[in-house]
């Protein structure tokens, strides 16, 4: 059983792995241009065996249909500085001729009940096979920082008390998302000072490479690998 397994997320880890790679390869073009960079770091995973048995349980969805009916067992998310990168990032995304997106989610401007904020894509993502092509569904997900930070505690606690938060809670992480996006739309707000004053500092620190002056260590990719 756990070889069938497996073998049958074999393709998405591939998908994984091979869009981690192109999204890099994004970053690092934006970077050659001395651009501002709209995404700031990308992780992914594929769904452990057990949260797909536990959502296919929940949804009704017949284990011989979670590759149609299941859109996120494959999942990256990309983690931008500013809201407007989101968009675009999304719109990148949307242009790109080696992926085609299915469907899109806004809850950004839309923002779930609890607070939630991130912006969905579901492509549609073809991975080369033995066997020939095989299209395969994942969820991409991009967020802010701020937005990422919160979405990490709202998981935690949503395992913690099994998607049964404490209404004190609940209210709590209101506040907090809303905070979260206050702080989002005040670094929107000095995005052309912030980018102008990385942009000086990124050179700056080339220089001083170039004239053999800093001593200190370069930088580790915050990447997911």
């Amino acid at each position: 059983m756990e070889k069938n397994w497996e073998n049958r997320l074999a393709p998405y880890e591939q998908a994984v792995t091979e869009l981690k790679v192109k999204l890099r390869g994004i970053r690092k073009e934006f970077r050659q241009k001395n651009a501002h960079v709209p995404i700031e770091f990308v992780t992914g995973r594929v769904k452990p065996v057990d949260s797909i048995l536990a959502k296919s349980k929940l949804r009704n969805i017949p284990l011989d249909q979670l590759e149609s009916e299941m859109s996120d067992i494959a999942g990256l998310r990309i983690m931008c500085q500013f809201v407007e990168d989101i968009y675009d990032v999304a719109e990148i995304l949307r242009n790109r001729e080696d992926m085609k997106v299915i469907v899109e989610r806004d809850y950004v401007t839309n923002n779930k009940q609890s607070g939630y904020r991130s912006y969905h894509l579901v492509m549609e993502y073809p991975v080369q096979l033995v066997e020939g092509p095989r299209d395969l569904f994942v969820e991409i997900q991009i967020r802010t920082l701020a937005m990422n930070f919160w979405a990490t505690i709202e998981h935690s606690l949503n395992y913690k008390y099994q998607g049964d938060i404490p209404e004190e809670i609940s209210n709590r992480l209101v506040r907090a998302a809303e905070a979260a996006y206050r702080l989002d739309e005040e670094m929107s707000s000095i995005r052309e000072e912030i980018q102008e004053a990385q942009h000086l500092f990124s050179h700056g620190k080339k220089s001083e490479h170039t004239a053999g002056y800093s001593k200190e260590k370069p930088r580790k990719e915050l990447d997911d690998d």
